[in-house]
């Protein structure tokens, strides 16, 4: 079959020039038409680009190394933006570590010191009890040996008599800290004639303590039975052992037969302060002496 090459060429661009079936299905529509033989109108574009000229094979080397020596450095620059960031977010971090630290250090010096002023009051106060009771004892020796007593007049009173004397006012807890050296002291003195049991006391109360410190998340540590018979028999049945526990947040719960303490009342400088006590008063030989 042949076309003139006009109707052919009018096919081509009309049917899309997809294929030579689309060409020829539309010269057998069109066959009919007036302008079938004339060349389609084709717009000039304008604005076409003249092609860039094709590189010649050392100017695509070059280009290449061109594009590879730019990876390089960007990657370079990268890395060098990437060791600063990482250097100053180490330098950030090293501050607050020895910030951490330097405060953790300060808080540790002030207990030390507080718990040596504590134990330096209960040892004076430990003596001077020891001298009024010998103060006593000689008094008693002057009365059986039929002597008279001695002239108040002709004793002065020493500095730390009138000190003592002072420091016995009734003076009310007003810290947490006295509040719980003040309950161990009356633990002490309620059970005078116990010294095993009230150091085991003290030392079951640590646990207690040093366990919830640790391992705060762990209810197990938060929760106390108070019918167990361990727990009755070295801290339940002794006068201030559960006020203690309760100055350190716990609570009686499900009509007072646990002492829980809530993990959102966990408190560790408390905790810390009643460790510090307990030790205090495990170590010290005149703890509550008075």
């Amino acid at each position: 079959m042949g076309f003139p090459t006009a109707r052919a060429t009018r096919a081509l661009h009309y049917s899309g020039n997809t294929s030579l079936e689309a060409a020829v299905n539309w010269v057998v529509e069109h066959e009919n038409d007036s302008d079938i033989d004339e060349m389609p109108l084709v717009p000039v574009n304008t604005k076409v680009e003249a092609p860039k000229p094709s590189l010649t094979p050392e100017e695509m080397k070059i280009k290449a190394q061109e594009l590879r020596e730019r990876a390089r450095k960007k990657k370079e620059e990268e890395e060098k933006r990437m060791e600063r960031e990482k250097e100053k977010e180490r330098i950030r971090v090293g501050k607050e570590l020895l910030e951490a630290k330097r405060i953790e250090e300060e808080n540790e010096r002030k207990r030390i010191l507080a718990l040596r002023r504590a134990e330096k009051e209960e040892e004076q106060r430990a003596r001077e009890k020891i001298r009024q009771k010998l103060e006593e004892d000689k008094a008693e020796r002057r009365r059986k040996l039929g002597l008279p007593p001695e002239d108040p007049a002709a004793v002065k009173p020493s500095a730390s008599v009138v000190q003592e004397k002072k420091t016995f006012l009734p003076v009310k807890p007003v810290t947490k800290v006295e509040q719980m050296r003040e309950c161990l002291r009356s633990l002490k003195q309620n059970h005078k004639d116990e010294d095993a049991k009230v150091k085991r006391a003290f030392h079951t109360l640590l646990t207690y303590i040093g366990n919830v410190a640790k391992n705060p998340d762990e209810e197990k540590f938060r929760k106390i039975r108070l019918t167990n018979p361990s727990f009755q028999e070295r801290v339940g049945g002794l006068k201030g052992g559960i006020e203690f526990l309760e100055l350190c947040g716990f609570e009686k719960i499900e009509g007072g037969e646990f002492l829980f303490l809530p993990r959102d009342k966990v408190e560790m400088a408390v905790l810390n302060s009643a460790g510090s006590e307990l030790n205090s008063a495990i170590v010290n030989p005149f703890f509550g002496v008075l």
